[in-house]
């Protein structure tokens, strides 16, 4: 360990001594990440934190800073000091809202059998049996409440021995429990199933819990698809996030509301689906964010309440960059988070008459400063069923139309997620580019922010006109005089993981080498081994075994990457999270191990404590240099 420390500080020296004019691994890992914690209760000051990587380490050193809401100077605090508005502390001031995990059933053998206390052994008879990278244990997060006035008073468990979780697994946190205006109730997040029915359904619900009576009301019990987010206005109108279908975790996602018992659908007509969202501060409108373009925007929404108009959609932003979450309102301005493929997160103010921004940090200045970016460019490329594709190219920093250049294709996972101007620290564009390599990224089927039916389109059609659109991309772009024909690689995770998959089996000699990460190499054993099966059972149709389904069955043969194995020619590296339970470990191993059989030039990178992701920051530089290697070899 201490000798790939000392590597990894020699590179990371020699790189800084040099004068680096480029982004580099090392360089990325330096690059300092942004979250804010929220407004003190006069919405004056702004409360943010900065973690910075540690190589040394292994984790991440973090710093606590405030400033004025309308920009200024920015002054380091205490931690204790970061002292943001709780949205846990009920409006009266007398409970505070925490979540804990709480032990409901004996899952473990030590807890069947209470003699066997080493005992490391899991009984199930049933379904949800592991979730993302952790098995069940019997164990569940719940909601409590205590006195304000009492730091060591016990909570009080709202959900008493429910097998069910809130805060929601496995992302969720305390946006999933709110108060409601009176102090009275609390309303919560939760998924009441269990077992099959629990890994086949997305069918949250949002819950009313009475402090008085200790009731529970589901007040969303009518819609069979996700309920999120909920949160109140200053008018005492209550949103949420609604998806319509049970199972379809991509489903379109609009802003719903209820008041005086009746119920309105904001977003309905609306060709598009929603992100995050915030009342504005008088509750007549609620601004959200949503992809659009290639991009994540702001958009607003009216509230008409009893009145007889109908809601109407505005977009607010335009630009080549991704508003990444909505902070609060202040006077007339919105606080906000925002990146593009060149920048990390930053904090900045939108003013509502001008529809302007203004940056309010800039952390990562100096380094930004220190380095030459690349040239993002938007393309537009017409398909092979004559759909107009929009494509980022991006170009290497001193891009010179004269010279010839390595290129990447890239797919993007999800596979219904947005191909935007986001900053990713392991698919990081800029870094890519800034090795000497173009970027071809295409917003092929099934991405969002180009209308729902172009959402939906790539379900149960995994291999097919998405395919189309990858080589349109690829085709398209090589036609260019300084992208090199002979140097064509492709890659990509998770979905993005698949396609590479799937294409190496397809692509005609147009790549000379591939990288896939935690990808889907056969479908069938996928389906037998992921963990939410409402995903699998919606994207590809239902079960292997459905022989009388025909589009099923076109999922589990002509569009499974393992049936076009043996036209594998080309090199190829494999990488594996070993706690990724979604896309588990079975897909990687098959593939690498097809390749070395099949004598191609292949490697597998495997990360034995790493899920669908990578985060760790040793890992995360050996993946990077990994991944650089590869290409450095094969194109």
């Amino acid at each position: 360990m201490k000798k790939i420390i000392l590597i990894l500080s020699v590179m990371l020296s020699s790189s800084l001594m040099v004068g680096q004019q480029t982004m580099t691994p090392e360089l990325l890992w330096q690059v300092k990440r942004l979250s804010v914690m929220g407004l003190d209760q006069d919405g004056a000051t702004i409360f943010f934190k900065v973690k910075t990587p540690n190589i040394e380490e292994n984790d991440f050193n973090t710093k606590y800073y405030k400033m004025p809401v309308s920009g200024g100077t920015i002054v380091e605090i205490n931690e204790d000091d970061a002292n943001a508005k709780d949205k846990n502390i009920s409006p009266d001031g007398t409970y505070k809202l925490f979540n804990e995990e709480v032990h409901v059933e004996a899952i473990k053998g030590k807890d069947v059998y209470k003699n066997l206390e080493e005992s490391n052994a899991y009984i199930f008879s049933d379904l949800d049996i592991r979730h993302w990278d952790t098995w069940q244990d019997g164990s569940y997060n719940h909601v409590f409440y205590k006195p304000t006035d009492n730091e060591n008073a016990t909570g009080t468990d709202i959900m008493p021995k429910q097998p069910y979780h809130t805060p929601q697994r496995p992302f969720g946190g305390d946006e999933d429990y709110i108060w409601s205006p009176d102090s009275k109730d609390i309303y919560y997040v939760s998924k009441k199933l269990k077992g099959k029915e629990y890994a086949t359904s997305t069918n949250t619900d949002i819950y009313k819990y009475n402090l008085d009576s200790k009731t529970t009301e589901n007040i969303t019990k009518d819609n069979k698809g996700y309920d999120t987010n909920p949160a109140f206005s200053s008018k005492g109108a209550l949103a949420w996030l609604q998806m319509k279908t049970d199972g379809y975790e991509a489903d379109k996602n609009d802003i719903v509301v209820l008041q005086n018992d009746v119920k309105q659908n904001l977003t309905a007509q609306w060709d598009g689906t929603v992100r995050s969202f915030l009342w504005n501060n008088d509750g007549t409108d609620v601004y959200f964010t949503a992809a659009v373009d290639g991009t994540i925007q702001l958009f607003k929404v009216n509230y008409p309440g009893k009145k007889r108009i109908a809601p109407v959609v505005k977009q607010l932003s335009k630009g080549q960059f991704d508003v990444t979450s909505i902070i609060a309102q202040k006077d007339n301005t919105l606080l906000v988070t925002r990146t593009d493929m060149n920048h990390a997160a930053e904090i900045f103010s939108f003013n509502l008459k001008d529809n302007t921004f203004k940056q309010l940090t800039n952390i990562n200045l100096e380094l930004y400063n220190s380095i030459d970016l690349p040239k993002v460019e938007k393309r537009t490329v017409t398909t092979t069923d004559g759909k107009e594709m929009l494509v980022w190219v991006i170009l290497p920093p001193n891009f010179d139309a004269s010279k010839k250049y390595p290129t990447l294709l890239y797919a993007q996972g999800g596979p219904q997620s947005p191909l935007s101007q986001f900053y990713s620290y392991r698919w990081n564009f800029q870094l890519m580019a800034s090795q000497g390599y173009i970027v071809v990224a295409p917003n092929r089927r099934g991405m969002p922010g180009h209308g729902v039916e172009w959402n939906e389109a790539i379900s149960k059609d995994w291999g097919g006109q998405v395919m189309d659109d990858y080589l349109s991309a690829i085709d398209e772009i090589a036609k260019e005089p300084y992208v090199d024909n002979d140097r064509l690689g492709a890659v990509g995770a998770s979905y993005g993981g698949y396609s590479v998959f799937y294409l190496a089996g397809i692509h005609n000699n147009r790549f000379k080498s591939f990288i896939a990460h935690d990808g889907v190499f056969d479908t069938r054993s996928m389906y037998g081994t992921t963990e939410e099966l409402f995903f699998v059972n919606h994207d590809f149709g239902g079960p292997y075994w459905d022989k009388n389904n025909k589009t099923t069955q076109k999922v589990y043969n002509e569009f499974n990457p393992i049936t076009k194995v043996s036209n594998w020619d080309t090199p190829i590296l494999i990488i594996q999270g070993g706690k990724d339970y979604r896309v588990p470990i079975e897909q990687g191993l098959s593939a690498y191990q097809a390749a070395q059989l099949l004598g191609i030039k292949s490697k597998l990178l495997y990360f034995p404590e790493e899920n669908h992701w990578i985060l760790t920051p040793q890992n995360a530089l050996v993946w990077q240099n990994e991944f650089f290697k590869w290409l450095k070899e094969t194109l």
